[in-house]
């Protein structure tokens, strides 16, 4: 038996997350528990507000949250292998295998990085020096992205594996598109709340021409510069909300800035599944999950370019209606869910711990994830 204790940020308990809704383990993770591996995951401590205050600014001069790793030291402590889903997580648990004294493999730490090597140039000396000192106690380094991966053997000297990111189809259940008839005007939608989603190329390619219905859902914070009677900004709140978005657009636009995290993939994985058409900014690996024949990509900062693909999709429904089936195709094909997700991990921890290559159950699920799953029509 394999012990892996997953640890997220506070606010992931599986225990308290989306309670009632049956999902497990946020991003998935779940799906690994087998015969084989037994999983624990970070469990968030009552606290009162001041000691919230505290917590928290400690981790924003830190870069991760050392207290609420504390919390679940002795989970970590104890556990074969610990599983992480970002920096903050695995640079904090890192920190305290070090305090404690525990070498390398001992446990194992998969460290996957998210936003660090975006960040990285910007940071200075002193926490370059402490952060290469955290990195190098993690056993293995991975990324979503393949631009992420080069970025970890310039920045560190080492190799990362890349673990393609997964969708959770419990709650977008795929749907295999059998037409395409935009509406009049054209409905785009766009969702996201990461901070390099590029609002202003979009809405500069069709605020106030009403051949075009614009909904833009996101917490960040938008120019009102940008609305027009034809532009509408919304905060994305929810699971229902996202739907509802989804269900209302003919087309899924994800304009991005150039960034090395394959930001807009979880949108990017929905409206695939979803069937609908897509157009993206061709930064940050997305080529790695979705290639010309799925996804209309454009060039960043580019409102012509974005115009100009649109505006193909809609004189030729044919292609958006074959490059939206092509894309779900190669989503089941590459099995692009939080099982796979998990199930990667399971390979690598089995791998890295010498554990073998048995047939596990969740292995043999990971085989046959799609073997009797019907595509909703």
């Amino acid at each position: 038996m394999t012990n892996v204790h997953v640890h997220l940020f506070y606010g992931a308990d599986p225990r308290h997350y989306r309670k009632g809704d049956g999902i497990g383990c946020l991003y998935g993770y779940h799906h690994a528990e087998s015969p084989e591996f037994a999983l624990s995951y970070s469990r968030d401590a009552e606290e009162s507000t001041p000691m919230r205050f505290v917590r928290r600014a400690l981790k924003a001069a830190l870069g991760f949250d050392f207290i609420h790793t504390w919390r679940n030291r002795d989970a970590i402590l104890s556990c074969d292998a610990v599983w992480t889903h970002t920096e903050q997580e695995y640079l904090s648990a890192a920190l305290l295998l070090l305090l404690k004294g525990r070498k390398k493999g001992r446990p194992l730490l998969l460290a996957q990085s998210i936003w660090l090597l975006d960040k990285w140039a910007g940071y200075g000396a002193l926490r370059r020096w402490i952060y290469r000192k955290l990195i190098a106690r993690a056993d293995i380094l991975t990324t979503h992205s393949s631009v992420n991966a080069a970025l970890v053997r310039e920045y560190f000297g080492r190799e990362a594996t890349q673990v393609f990111y997964g969708l959770n189809t419990q709650d977008f259940a795929l749907t295999a598109p059998n037409e395409w008839m935009p509406h009049a005007p054209l409905r785009i939608g766009a969702i996201g709340n990461d901070r390099d989603r590029d609002w202003t190329t979009l809405a500069m390619a069709f605020r106030n021409d009403e051949r075009y219905d614009v909904r833009i859902a996101t917490r960040r914070r938008v120019p009102a510069s940008l609305r027009a009677d034809n532009v509408r900004i919304a905060r994305a709140i929810g699971l229902n909300a996202a739907r509802e978005l989804y269900d209302w657009a003919d087309v899924i636009v994800v304009p991005l800035r150039a960034n090395t995290h394959a930001s807009g993939l979880t949108v990017l994985l929905e409206a695939v599944a979803l069937g609908k058409p897509v157009i993206a900014t061709d930064v940050g690996g997305l080529r790695d999950y979705f290639g010309t024949g799925h996804v209309s990509y454009v060039p960043e900062h580019d409102s012509a370019a974005l115009r100009r693909a649109l505006d193909e999709l809609r004189a030729n429904p044919s292609l958006a209606l074959a490059r939206a089936q092509a894309a779900l195709r190669h989503f089941v094909s590459r099995d692009y869910t939080t099982r796979e997700f998990a199930l990667q991990h399971v390979r690598l921890t089995r791998e890295a711990l010498g554990r073998g290559q048995g047939a596990s159950e969740a292995t043999s699920a990971g085989q046959a994830v799609f073997a009797s799953h019907e595509l909703t029509r």
